[in-house]
């Protein structure tokens, strides 16, 4: 016979996982959050400008170009196989380490797809299960109908379609320049636009987020995004809620031809589950060796 709570525990854990799973979207989303809406500034004539800066058209120029180049990074980003290491830790109250997971997995492409491989769980390889698992999906991508790769297709461009509106959603102020990890970079302050009207799938997310952003002067590619949570709001499609406070970096790094990748992603988030359970993520993600996908052999087609 199930104990009496089986089912809620179960489905607790079901949701914790979820959590950890949608976390990494949730920063790709805020990253994009902040840093696209950067054309904001050529739209603002009355926002502060460092001094020594000529006019707001040197400013717009500065932005397009930025927007620009984190467009054709984030499309050139989907070409490259790459290693990321997954330290997902949960803490308890007090800040203290209560459970921790660390996960390698190549990410490879499969018919233009990416596709997580999964090497290491904990520093073992993976169970039969879950090889079993991985083995399955990939076959089933290797072998995705054309249906099945418009309906694929049409969920990621769904799934980024928040770029429209949130050119809409946020105020930017040129607010000084920096040397970080040795190249020059423009700083940017990113603060929910007032009056926005929220109607897109995640625009409710906006005006509950703010930021810095660092953009390289030379080929104004992403260097740094430093955002937080400052009001909750709800995730996903389960019964769960990001907290106040919870905060994210982005590290980046150039792989040539002006492409900028995440080389660091930190996350310090707190959610509560089923309105009751709380739950506080600590999440280190950090990737390496970037190789295009047409020079490396875990480039997969039909």
């Amino acid at each position: 016979m199930k104990h009496p709570y089986s089912q809620e525990s179960s489905t607790s854990a079901t949701l914790e996982s979820k959590m950890g799973t949608l976390a990494k979207y949730w920063m790709e989303m805020l990253l994009v959050m902040v840093a696209a809406s950067t054309t904001l500034l050529a739209q603002d004539s009355g926002s502060s400008k460092p001094q020594n800066y000529a006019s707001v058209e040197d400013v717009r120029q500065i932005v397009g170009q930025s927007v620009a180049a984190t467009e054709r990074s984030w499309q050139a980003r989907d070409h490259y196989i790459y290693m990321e290491r997954d330290e997902d830790r949960r803490l308890d109250s007090f800040g203290q380490v209560k459970s921790e997971n660390i996960d390698v997995t190549r990410m490879i492409t499969v018919n233009g797809a990416r596709f997580e491989q999964l090497l290491e769980h904990n520093g073992q390889p993976p169970s039969s299960t879950e090889q079993r698992k991985s083995d399955v999906d990939l076959d089933k991508l290797k072998h995705e109908t054309p249906e099945q790769r418009t309906e694929r297709l049409l969920k990621d461009q769904e799934n980024r379609s928040f770029l429209r509106d949130v050119l809409d959603a946020f105020d930017f102020q040129l607010i000084g320049e920096e040397i970080l990890g040795g190249r020059q970079a423009y700083v940017f302050q990113a603060t929910p636009h007032l009056g926005y009207h929220a109607h897109g799938k995640y625009d409710k997310m906006y005006s509950k987020v703010e930021g810095k952003l660092w953009v390289d002067k030379q080929d104004f590619g992403w260097i740094k995004v430093d955002g937080q949570v400052t009001q909750s709001f709800s995730m996903g499609l389960f019964v769960a809620r990001v907290e106040r406070g919870s905060h994210i970096i982005l590290e980046q790094t150039c792989v040539g031809d002006a492409v900028w990748v995440p080389k660091l992603i930190e996350v310090r988030a707190s959610a509560r589950i089923l309105f009751v359970k709380s739950l506080e993520i600590d999440k280190i993600l950090t990737y390496s060796d970037y190789l295009l996908a047409t020079a490396s052999p875990y480039s997969v087609s039909r």
